[in-house]
């Protein structure tokens, strides 16, 4: 029987655009060291152009997790890695907004999914258990890309920046170690990423560099009209009905979050039955419950099962509502953040205004 011969993928060396911010990490603390990312290229470059390799993203995926997974998972074949498949945990159901993204060919259900990779890419996850039925795939040949500070550093090699904007800004960077450049359709899928995940760049995350990385996604020709008109301005009129109901049921606690108050409301899954929706279109929602003047917290329950709930906390400065996540079992940022919760509508709530009102104290402390 003859021996068969592989050869890993060569590449070419880091093509580092201006502006990347792809050199920080070890100098500022704030993100990736340089030992971390040399591991990281080191292991891609090690692959064959066979290797089963498993991209995967948290469940219920927004845009910065759908989009970051694609566009790298885009890049990888452009290295002439065929054997890349992307997932996510729950039914595979891509959100409206996100259906013409390029490199949906490249999901597959998680009950599909590879169970031996000889690589695994996870994308927007600060815990392992954000990553459901994919988790068992998890080992020490797991890279982890992320933006939250709550990553508990689950993988093996960690890329995880809390200054960068979305989680695409780190998959662009190692993107750029491997010599891959951007094209028209990696570009839209970063794009997407960091637009959502800056809401339209409005966010206090956006800073000069996350411009400078914008203006290099569109000087590939993408066009961003064309792509907010169809993430951030259209869904269906049942869903604007939808939102007429759950607004309608909110609720104002001043005194919350020790006296920076909280806006609140829910939304069951009779709600999206009655109107005929998905879940998905629920996650704008909370952009509209933010805007009330008299609650620095904002909060949207999203009713996921019997007894299962998805919280969603937005905070506009003065409560650091990844730290109430954390305590309730998620994660997220300082002005965003989410979690499971379980029981009643009650329930979620009463644990919601208990950490809120601790950790609003420590805040002022």
């Amino acid at each position: 029987m003859t021996e068969r011969v592989t050869t890993p993928i060569t590449m070419p060396g880091p093509h580092l655009a201006a502006g990347s911010g792809a050199s920080r990490g070890a100098q500022d603390g704030a993100g990736p060291t340089v030992a971390e990312w040399a591991d990281a290229v080191a292991a891609v470059r090690n692959l064959r152009p066979d290797s089963t390799v498993l991209l995967a993203c948290h469940v219920n995926p927004d845009g910065d997790a759908l989009g970051s997974m694609l566009g790298f998972a885009l890049g990888l074949r452009r290295l002439g890695l065929r054997g890349g498949r992307a997932s996510f945990p729950g039914p595979l159901e891509i959100p409206e907004p996100f259906r013409g993204l390029p490199g949906l060919d490249l999901l597959v259900p998680a009950a599909q999914a590879p169970r031996d990779p000889e690589l695994v890419f996870c994308f927007d996850a600060a815990s392992e258990g954000r990553l459901g039925e994919l988790a068992d795939r998890l080992g020490p040949t797991t890279i982890v890309l992320d933006h939250h500070a709550s990553n508990t550093r689950f993988g093996g090699i960690h890329l995880v920046d809390p200054s960068a904007a979305a989680t695409s800004v780190v998959a662009e960077q190692l993107l750029a170690r491997l010599g891959v450049p951007l094209d028209r359709e990696i570009a839209e899928c970063l794009y997407v990423a960091l637009a959502t995940d800056t809401g339209s760049f409005r966010f206090d995350l956006t800073t000069p560099a996350t411009h400078e990385f914008a203006a290099r996604l569109l000087a590939t020709g993408i066009r961003p009209g064309e792509i907010s008109r169809r993430v951030f301005e259209s869904r269906p009129f049942g869903a604007v009905r939808l939102y007429g109901d759950v607004l309608r049921r909110a609720e104002l606690e001043p005194a919350s979050a020790a006296g920076h108050g909280l806006v609140w409301t829910y939304a069951t899954l009779d709600d999206l039955a009655r109107h005929g929706q998905r879940p998905y279109v629920l996650e704008a929602l909370i952009d509209s419950v933010r805007a009330a003047d008299e609650a620095d917290v904002a909060c949207v329950v999203k009713q996921l099962g019997e007894a299962e709930w998805a919280v969603s906390l937005r905070s506009k400065g003065a409560v650091d509502v990844a730290r109430v996540a954390v305590a309730l079992g998620g994660g997220g940022h300082r002005l965003a953040a989410g979690f499971t919760g379980h029981g009643s509508v009650a329930d979620v709530l009463t644990a919601i205004r208990r950490e809120l009102d601790g950790r609003a104290g420590e805040d002022q402390g």
